[in-house]
């Protein structure tokens, strides 16, 4: 099983100004105009956690260093896939092909976006197999979701969906969709693109958005 380091990264209002390209006073004032949310040391300091400066920059269409992304980008879990479809059936049944399709891969399930969500921020799987259509949060707002937040890993998503086709083929390939699948699934097809996808993932962690019909 994969490991993670839990490391926290923090701050100062000076180093903020120097990632973001102003005076420090800049950065005080962001702070104490409450925009930028921080924390005082015992010495009476400003810290501020890495993931709240990136809340900061993206709510305001400020660019994101490069080394604020490699901060809060955690590695994921090679050996783990994420199942999110609201149809039991169908989730366990793809949950035992990939399990015995592919060597050595864990699958955890999930069956709405709110459930999906919280294991990705707490398993972080190399792959996430995504229903479109869940209650709670759907599976377009998901993928949008883990396309934007680094801290997830940024894992390869692979859309499936039984509506219209041509939309969701391309609101899903607009929000990051690595791969993606319509209902009836041609398994054999499904499991030649999960494979392919992992592959890529270990040898190179950039991927490039895929489609699959």
């Amino acid at each position: 099983m994969s490991k993670f380091s839990n490391k926290i990264r923090t701050f100062s209002a000076l180093e903020v100004a120097r990632l973001c390209g102003v005076v420090n006073q800049t950065a005080i004032n962001w702070i104490h105009s409450g925009h930028l949310k921080a924390f005082s040391t015992p010495g009476g300091q400003y810290r501020v956690y890495a993931e709240d400066l990136v809340t900061f920059l993206k709510e305001r269409n400020m660019r994101v260093p490069e080394e604020l992304r490699e901060d809060l980008t955690m590695p994921v879990d090679l050996d783990l896939a994420l199942i999110v479809d609201d149809d039991k059936d169908l989730n366990t049944i793809l949950k035992r092909l990939l399990e015995r399709k592919i060597d050595a891969l864990r699958v955890a399930q999930a069956f709405d976006g709110f459930e999906a969500g919280k294991l990705i921020a707490e398993r972080h799987p190399a792959i996430v197999l995504l229903d479109l259509n869940l209650p709670g949060v759907d599976g377009l707002s998901l993928c949008k979701k883990i396309r934007s937040d680094e801290s997830l890993g940024q894992p390869a998503v692979i859309a499936m969906t039984g509506i219209a086709q041509e939309e969701a083929q391309s609101q899903m390939t607009e929000a990051g969709a690595d791969a993606f699948f319509s209902k009836p699934l041609n398994f054999e097809a499904l499991i030649a693109k999960i494979n392919a996808l992992l592959e890529a993932r270990k040898n190179a962690p950039s991927q490039g958005t895929e489609d699959e019909s």
